[in-house]
């Protein structure tokens, strides 16, 4: 080996990896992974891997596990600068636990991944925080993660998200395009706002062309513009869950990236067609903000942002009052948005009709 006399020898530490300030991270984290639980969870945090008893599968005829993984986009931007670190997570589980109970499966437990150019022990376990109260919110547990400094590569207060999920459906109970048909009703589930999608079009519109600040109190908005932002998302798990325990469903859409009509025409089938009136909601301001402070067209702003609706119920007409009650006793804003109908040939999957109310 080279001889070192006289000179100091490289280190993690010196190459910008703190070990104690990942370990003080985990010892401030745990309190709240420890409520982010289920029964079946063995064991608790540090291992290297999260158990979950699979015994409990035994009720299942034929189990069909789900899986799903998400990250928020550009919206951690937000978080950082506004400082605001216990809000990201809800997001996070948002992204990924609604992608899930589409299919009809029940969320069982998530693992998270936190990638920060320096390790902040307080800000890293807001951000589990954050995650493990919208682990509560979906009914699942919170059985891993990983935090990783990546000095060099991210900003000493630059950090990204991700996480992955798995659930389980009874597999004839399975939602989805094949079970609906002609006459059923299409059911808007609310949205809190933006949810985690199209920042990056919110982004430039806003404090690029616009000039907009962070701090900026927007009447329209009732708060300032920072606070609209950083909005956590809806998670609608326990709400979708509720209406298959209540009531015949057929699918569900989550209005993710894409929109709504792009979403919804993921489950819609060949041969048919759903057409949603637009007079049937008005968008949170926060989207006509957008579109007029970036002159954005009504179509962009439909393909890129959920304007309004976060989830998507298709049901039978005879399920419509009972769905529409669950959701109002479950303090979810829902409402009848349109109807499936036959597809004439070369028309597409989802229609949006007339103007938006208001």
């Amino acid at each position: 080996m080279p001889e070192t006399t006289g000179t100091t020898g490289a280190s993690y530490a010196a190459a910008g990896v703190d070990i104690e300030a990942g370990d003080r991270a985990v010892t401030l984290m745990k309190e709240w992974v420890r409520k982010a639980t289920r029964p079946e969870v063995v064991g608790g945090i540090g291992g290297f891997a999260g158990l979950f008893d699979a015994s409990a599968l035994k009720r299942y005829e034929r189990p069909l596990l789900a899986s799903a993984t998400d990250g928020v986009g550009t919206k951690v931007d937000i978080a950082r600068r506004m400082g605001v670190y216990d809000t990201i997570g809800h997001d996070l589980v948002g992204m990924v636990v609604d992608d899930l109970v589409v299919c009809g499966a029940e969320p069982l437990f998530m693992t998270d991944y936190i990638c920060v150019g320096k390790v902040h022990p307080e800000r890293v376990a807001a951000i589990v925080k954050g995650i493990a109260e919208g682990c509560v919110l979906a009914g699942c547990a919170l059985v891993g993660g990983e935090t990783a400094e990546h000095p060099g590569l991210l900003g000493a207060d630059e950090f990204d998200v991700a996480g992955a999920g798995t659930g389980v459906v009874e597999a004839d109970r399975l939602l989805g395009a094949d079970r609906i048909r002609t006459g059923d009703a299409v059911i808007a589930i609310e949205s809190s706002g933006l949810h985690s999608n199209g920042y990056s079009l919110v982004r430039h519109v806003l404090f690029e062309r616009a000039g907009w600040e962070l701090d900026r109190e927007v009447p329209e908005l009732g708060r300032t513009l920072g606070e609209e932002l950083l909005e956590p998302t809806r998670i609608y798990s326990l709400d979708c869950l509720a209406l298959t325990r209540t009531t015949e469903v057929h699918a569900f859409s989550h209005i993710t990236g894409g929109g709504l009509a792009n979403n919804l025409a993921r489950v819609v089938p060949d041969g048919l067609r759903a057409t949603v009136e637009r007079s049937t909601w008005t968008p949170d301001p926060i989207f006509g903000l957008v579109g007029a402070a970036g002159q954005v067209e009504r179509a962009e702003l439909e393909k890129t942002l959920n304007m309004g609706v976060g989830m998507i119920a298709v049901v039978p007409q005879e399920s419509v009052e009972v769905a529409l009650a669950t959701l109002a006793d479950r303090g979810a804003e829902a409402w009848v948005a349109g109807e499936v109908t036959a597809r004439e040939s070369g028309a597409a999957a989802v229609e949006l009709v007339g103007d938006y109310a208001g």
